[in-house]
């Protein structure tokens, strides 16, 4: 996918085999702190039936494109009306990332309050998250994209491909050093290259029974039944709604004030406890004794805002506790002072 906090990459073959250990080859899993979608996927293609979520809108379009498709969307509704001409749909597909790709470009938001030669609304200086000319062309194609979901000409899905789609492009050419939170100074050579749409490669494995939902956790909990829960809650006080914000604005489709030299969104409506030493616990309990399943499994790291002990005294409320810890090399520059070394934990909790 792409650089993202807390990517579990590294631990995806550990959480597969604990899975298994504690509900077999097969059953409903719950994600609900699902991110860019990577372990949902995973879950997916061990033959898991998955309930996912997140607070995010394009965690929410990740989640459908990973989840709900295993072929293109046929694009009725652009087919139709004659903007798509192919009948095969793998090619129709292809047609139309072609059709928004050659889109002339658009001085919109993107290009006022993202890139070097804008004028940002509320004053200050331009902003170098994007090159300009791929500033305008993202303005080009989000407000095409909003058109056609305004006349319904999308299906809720294949909204969700053409976001997606959108955002991982986004990703390749982004003025940025990992997150969102700001630019980096100057303009660096992966940001002059030209964004391009490009199709999604569609995996196989069996799309029945999977469900994407949208929000926090806490209020989503009690609404879902499934065999295991997996929780990845955010480790760090860093919030994901301002660190991607401006992914979150590609994936609403809307035109927020953009404040401050970093031009944030008002993101206070997806502001996570669970980023707060003081409501994170709180909420895990909250989540847990809400969720209608027996086995939890929570990944966390030393790293963390709360300790090994102050987790397992919360998760002892529920049930039996066990933990196993893995060791993987850290990602430091030459300068840090932290270890090379970092645990990672794996936390069972069955309920009784």
């Amino acid at each position: 996918m792409y650089r993202y906090i807390g990517n579990k990459t590294k631990l995806l073959p550990h959480i597969m085999e604990r899975v298994k250990q504690l509900i077999g080859p097969k059953g409903v899993v719950a994600d609900i702190m699902a991110g860019t979608g990577l372990v949902s996927l995973e879950f997916r293609k061990n033959g898991y039936q998955v309930i996912a979520s997140d607070m995010m809108t394009y965690s929410y379009h990740h989640l459908n494109a990973n989840l709900l498709l295993k072929s293109p969307p046929s694009f009725e509704g652009l087919y139709s009306s004659k903007i798509l001409h192919s009948e095969n749909e793998q090619e129709r597909y292809e047609e139309l990332l072609g059709y928004l790709n050659s889109l002339s470009p658009k001085k919109g938001f993107f290009y006022q309050e993202f890139s070097p030669d804008g004028t940002p609304d509320y004053g200050g200086d331009s902003r170098k998250y994007f090159s300009s000319q791929n500033a305008v062309k993202i303005d080009a194609i989000r407000e095409k994209v909003n058109q056609w979901v305004s006349e319904k000409s999308l299906t809720d899905v294949e909204q969700s491909l053409l976001k997606h789609d959108l955002i991982m492009s986004v990703n390749e050419v982004a003025n940025i050093s990992g997150t969102y939170g700001y630019f980096l100074a100057e303009l660096s050579k992966k940001s002059l290259a030209e964004i391009r749409l490009k199709p999604t490669e569609f995996l196989k494995y069996d799309t029945t029974g999977h469900s994407v939902l949208l929000g926090f956790a806490e209020e989503l909990a009690a609404g879902i039944k499934a065999d295991l829960c997996y929780i990845d809650p955010p480790y760090m006080k860093r919030q994901y709604a301002a660190n991607y914000h401006i992914l979150e604005t590609i994936a609403r489709g809307d035109f927020p004030d953009a404040i401050g030299k970093s031009g944030l969104r008002d993101w206070w409506d997806q502001h996570s406890k669970l980023c707060t030493k003081t409501k994170g616990i709180q909420s895990l309990e909250e989540i847990i004794g809400e969720i209608d399943c027996q086995k939890i499994l929570v990944s966390y790291s030393e790293d963390g805002l709360f300790s090994l002990e102050q987790l397992v005294e919360c998760f002892e409320k529920f049930g039996t506790v066990e933990v196993q810890i893995i060791d993987y090399n850290r990602f430091r520059s030459n300068e840090s002072d932290l270890s090379k070394t970092l645990e990672e934990y794996l936390i069972s909790i069955v309920k009784e």
